[in-house]
């Protein structure tokens, strides 16, 4: 990109700052717009408040969930009753369009431990599906979706710019978010690490799962970090500074806008005049003009 912005210099009528700057701000045109990303914060807010509520519906009558051990009880020799079966399938559809959507969607600084993370999880259902481990399935499931309703809700916030309102929102979600992925988590996976081989012989496919689940708790370290330097940041600022899942490239300083022209509708330069009418020195016109 740098000899490509030199040889514009000695072809067009603009340092090598006005070049720098015009190429960037029309690559930012290709970026999803506020409304566009509010629109998919909303959808994806609204999935996790239902499927946080059916699940606490599907779950409440369940002894699994007020004692982990009965998920190893009569292991294998459990039913599977509609609503689990339910819970389970809209589930697995919503993380499997999450993982296609991914790559046509705005790229983020952790997309990679997205990926990984819709993956594992997909693994997990299907495994546990398959070995019959629904039990145990359905509570990871809850444990995860709770925090994510109030993360969506904190964008949706942000992208309105109600900033107080977004503020106590992520102050929630940041306790919320520990409790149950640092907490609540890591009980299910104590349960499955030491409870239950005491109750039930081992088999192959249990290792497998059981590191999984480890795995997934690495990944929920990894995001408790960047959440960490969110609040850090929020407090020395007094107040939420962004996401930190956006892409660095997103985002121009306002001091930048106001030091540099000004684009078109075409993505183009647009002159600066002086208050007689006359183009500024140094200013950039609307397109590119090959010096003579």
């Amino acid at each position: 990109m740098a000899s490509s912005i030199v040889r514009l210099v000695k072809q067009v009528d603009m340092t090598e700052r006005h070049i720098e700057y015009w190429w960037r701000r029309r690559r930012a045109q290709d970026k999803p717009t506020t409304l566009v990303k509010f629109c998919e914060t909303s959808w994806r807010c609204i999935y996790y408040t239902y499927s946080f509520i059916f699940g606490c519906i599907v779950m409440y009558d369940k002894p699994w969930l007020w004692e982990i051990k009965h998920c190893w009880y009569g292991y294998p020799h459990q039913s599977v009753t509609n609503d689990i079966w339910w819970y389970y399938m809209i589930s697995m559809a919503f993380y499997w369009s999450l993982t296609a959507s991914q790559f046509y969607d705005v790229k983020r600084k952790d997309f990679w431990q997205m990926f990984a993370h819709h993956m594992i999880t997909i693994l997990l259902m299907a495994l546990s599906w398959m070995c019959n481990l629904h039990r145990v399935g359905s509570l990871v499931l809850l444990v995860h979706d709770c925090a994510d309703i109030f993360l969506e809700s904190a964008k949706l916030t942000k992208y309105a710019q109600y900033q107080k309102v977004c503020d106590t929102i992520f102050a929630i979600f940041t306790v919320v978010w520990i409790v149950t992925r640092l907490i609540l988590y890591p009980r299910i996976i104590y349960s499955s690490s030491v409870e239950a081989p005491q109750i039930l012989p081992m088999f192959p496919a249990y290792y497998i799962f059981n590191t999984l689940l480890i795995l997934l708790l690495v990944l929920h370290i990894c995001w408790t970090y960047l959440i960490m330097q969110i609040v850090i940041k929020a407090i020395k600022s007094g107040q939420m500074e962004g996401d930190v899942r956006s892409s660095s490239s997103e985002e121009i300083s306002d001091s930048s806008e106001n030091s540099r022209p000004v684009l078109t509708n075409g993505g183009t330069p647009k002159k600066q005049l002086s208050k007689n009418g006359t183009t500024k020195p140094g200013s950039v016109g609307a397109s590119p003009k090959k010096k003579q």
